[in-house]
């Protein structure tokens, strides 16, 4: 029995010593002292046993004794297996900084890094334009009129844009624009989103285009003509990156620029001859200013000895000669402008270039750190404020919508896509909300950047497909009455577009965090290529010490022992701990998958994606908890944080599972599951009752429903079009009242009191106002009520021969 104990005692030490990486000292200590306590009271072998491991481990981990013999050997294996990064993969991991999610590789996340940087709102300026140039803007967008009458944004919604400068959100005041925050982007792209081709014309100018490029690497001439004109829409620009064979491998350009001498503005001057063929680019077919990507090449040596210089970046005016721009591309669901840009013999001069002739092959550098801030903001904040306008329209509909004398809202079946709808919607606020603070604070999240692209607008497409299923026919009869179903057919452009989800999903989450957010394997790469062994031996044994720590911090938390300190309040503290426990089996998985598949990683994507996956909910839970830690909570709220912070956890789970499903190398698969799960899977989906309560508190004129409504257009705008989200509040204002009544008509047509071909809610109503069933305000209230619902329920209908292009080829199937 002495023994037993002193066995577990020692267990016990070391995994202490482990989860808080005291380092080898305290780990030959606790062997040592325990294996003088079993020399003495106990079993000699024990005492042998912890001996060795004490001399083995003062061997391996103490500096002075593994660098005379151990570290050398390490070193030469690790040059040998370890990844070639190339150079544009080293312009990639090195776009950006590192901030939270470098804390969830550590598998101990600090919070208090977290939470230190509040997110203090909006200035008062920044919300005044959200509050009245976004909803005037909206106000003027229908979204049949904008997708199929005209395929264009009205004369008088450009010229609107224009004049109030959405074009210059980033462009500081001193050119004239707007010098938004980065969460007032974020806002007013919320706001507009309910139309899509009004959010992605205004988004795009402000995410990947030569306003930010010029911002940031032009020359102060280059400046001084582009941004007041960008800022004020005499300009309109575009940025053609990707082509035919250039998709999301940008790197692989067929574009060419040669340098060369030319005529410019009657002179010989020394410049690039251009040739290149762009698709899907946004807002080039009215585009005034083109930035341009390609590759440069110097053959005759005219500025140097280098004949390769890279991904290069200019701007080139619209009336180049030489340039072909104005067709058109039809995106799906939401025909924005959108279009081909084709070159042959284009002349340009050095001056072109973004940034002038020094700034001559960092292009790819250009693209990939203001992509790294742009996924943050565009697509991400118009997936959220899809999602929110989803809320509004799906919550409102399913409770004014009855079959079998109830509202669809109260049916179970309706109300699970309508709780998803609510969490998910909550989730993509938090995580936009609190990027974009981030961003504003100084950092420029690349990682982050790709979890919010990927996931945020599969959280948009899931929302916009729930909420069509729960509307029925309503949604999938277009016309100009249906709010959803352009958005929603509309919703595969931002799946596709700034990096395909598949790709961000399988290669670039996990593949450009693992090196680039990982505490130690970007020093022990820099150590190989400058041939460091000193450097490496702290970066290898430091990775080392954080393998067994993420090990014993896995496996005593997976068992509910030594739960981490995390400041937050009783109703999210167990789910913050379950993100510090899930931190902990994520860093061990990391390094486990890349020990073992080593360069392989690269190509075994669906490992990839999972790391992936459990990287990115943590980080969307991180958000939640950040949100909820900083935000007043509303009547409703706490269920919405739990079924959110639930939700993400189960994913978690569920991609930890299945990566250890798949883990090429069994054996450790084995291990991994006994140290990460050794209770089993334990975070379930939320459960029904959660649901039911989400669903009655977006259906209903709740705080809730309102705090989800925030980003969305809730107004209505006189001489506008019809705000649907608008007219559904309005309903549920007086949907008590309503209901009672409806309620009181239908008791009495089941008893009979009512005639029986009374058979349409109007009818009823006239009868029972003559049975004194209802008074006369109560019948007049009900019959303006219904009328209002009715309009809510029609869908449009056409003329036979609308939809024929060609009149002449219609079937006339009544003809004699």
């Amino acid at each position: 029995m002495t023994t037993l104990i002193l066995v577990l005692l020692s267990l016990a030490g070391l995994l202490l010593v482990l989860r808080k990486e005291s380092g080898a000292k305290s780990a030959i200590g606790v062997m040592a002292g325990f294996g003088l306590v079993s020399l003495i009271f106990a079993s000699g072998w024990l005492a042998l046993v912890l001996f060795a491991g004490a001399v083995i481990t003062a061997a391996c981990g103490l500096p002075g004794f593994r660098s005379a013999w151990l570290t050398p050997r390490i070193f030469a294996m690790f040059k040998k297996v370890a990844p070639k990064v190339s150079d544009t993969e080293k312009v990639a991991l090195e776009a950006g900084s590192v901030g939270w999610d470098g804390e969830l590789f550590t598998g101990r996340p600090d919070w208090q890094k977290l939470l230190i940087d509040r997110n203090n709102g909006l200035t008062d300026e920044e919300q005044a334009f959200i509050d009245n140039q976004c909803v005037h803007a909206i106000s003027l967008c229908n979204a049949w009129d904008v997708a199929v009458e005209r395929a264009d944004l009205p004369q008088e919604v450009w010229d609107y844009l224009k004049k109030e400068g959405f074009f210059g959100m980033i462009i500081p005041k001193e050119y004239g624009g707007l010098e938004f925050s980065a969460k007032a982007q974020s806002a007013v792209l919320q706001r507009l989103a309910s139309n899509e081709s009004l959010m992605v014309s205004v988004g795009v100018p402000n995410s990947l285009g030569p306003g930010e490029l010029l911002l940031k690497y032009g020359t102060e001439e280059q400046k001084n003509h582009y941004l007041p004109r960008l800022a004020d829409g005499r300009d309109i620009p575009c940025f053609g990156l990707t082509g035919p064979r250039a998709g999301s491998d940008a790197t692989s350009l067929p574009d060419t620029g040669i340098v060369c001498k030319g005529e410019f503005e009657g002179k010989e001057v020394i410049g690039l001859r251009l040739n290149f063929e762009k698709r899907w680019i946004t807002l080039a077919p009215i585009a005034t200013v083109v930035g341009l990507a390609f590759r440069m090449f110097d053959p005759d040596n005219l500025l140097g000895d280098q004949e390769d210089l890279g991904i290069t970046c200019a701007l080139v005016p619209r009336e180049t000669k030489g340039m072909e721009i104005g067709r058109r591309h039809c995106p799906i669901g939401s025909p924005f402008m959108n279009g081909p840009i084709k070159g042959k013999d284009v002349f340009i001069p050095l001056d072109y270039i973004i940034g002038g002739p020094d700034m001559a092959g960092e292009g790819w550098r250009m693209l990939v750190e203001c992509l790294s801030v742009g996924r943050c903001i565009t697509l991400p904040s118009g997936a959220a404020g899809a999602a929110a306008a989803a809320v509004g329209t799906a919550g409102g509909f399913t409770r004014v919508r009855r079959q079998f004398n109830t509202p669809v809202a109260e049916m179970e079946g309706v109300q699970g896509p309508l709780a998803r709808i609510a969490g998910l919607t909550y989730i993509a606020q938090s995580s936009v909300y609190q990027t974009a603070n981030m961003v504003d604070k100084g950092e420029k999240p690349a990682v982050p950047s790709a979890i919010l692209k990927y996931h945020l607008t599969e959280m948009q497409r899931q929302c916009l497909t729930d909420a069509m299923d729960v509307h029925g026919g309503k949604t999938v009869t277009l016309g100009p009455r249906n709010y959803l179903g352009i958005g929603y057919s509309g919703a595969a452009v931002s799946i596709t577009v700034e990096g395909a989800n598949i790709m961000t999903r399988s290669l670039m989450i996990f593949g450009q965090g693992a090196i680039r957010c990982h505490p130690y394997v970007l020093e022990e790469l820099a150590a190989k290529d400058n041939d460091d062994v000193d450097a490496f031996d702290r970066a290898f044994f430091g990775h080392a010490g954080l393998i067994f720590g993420n090990a014993a911090r896995a496996f005593t938390q997976g068992l509910g022992l030594g739960h981490p300190d995390v400041p937050f309040d009783a109703v999210t503290r167990r789910y913050a701990q379950a993100v510090s426990r899930f931190s902990a089996a994520f860093g061990l998985c990391a390094d486990a998958a890349m020990t073992t598949l080593g360069s392989q990683l690269k190509m075994r994507e669906l490992i990839s994606a999972r790391l992936g996956d459990m990287l990115a909910n943590l980080y969307l839970a991180s958000m939640v908890l950040k949100n909820w830690n900083e935000t007043q909570p509303v009547e409703g709220e706490k269920e919405l944080v739990q079924y959110s912070l639930g939700l993400l956890l189960h994913r978690t789970e569920t991609a930890l599972d299945e990566l250890l499903q798949n883990l090429p190398n069994r054996p450790v698969a084995w291990a991994l599951r006994a140290l990460t799960l050794p209770l089993g899977r334990r975070w379930d989906m939320p459960h029904d009752d959660v649901s039911r309560a989400l669903a009655k508190s977006i259906t209903l004129a709740t705080p809730l429903r309102e705090k989800l409504l925030r980003p969305a257009w809730t107004t209505h705008v006189e001489g506008g079009v019809d705000n649907p989200v608008a007219q559904y509040n309005d309903l549920l204002v007086e949907y008590e009242r309503a209901e009672k009544l409806y309620r009181a008509v239908n008791k009495a047509y089941a008893k009979g009191e009512l005639p029986q071909e009374a058979l349409h809610p109007e009818d009823r109503f006239e009868a029972a106002l003559k049975a004194d069933i209802l008074s006369q305000e109560d019948a007049e209230f009900m019959r303006d009520y219904e009328a209002r619902v009715l309009e809510m329920l029609t869908v449009d209908d056409f003329a036979f021969d609308a939809f024929a292009q060609q009149k002449d080829s219609i079937v006339r199937h009544d003809a004699a």
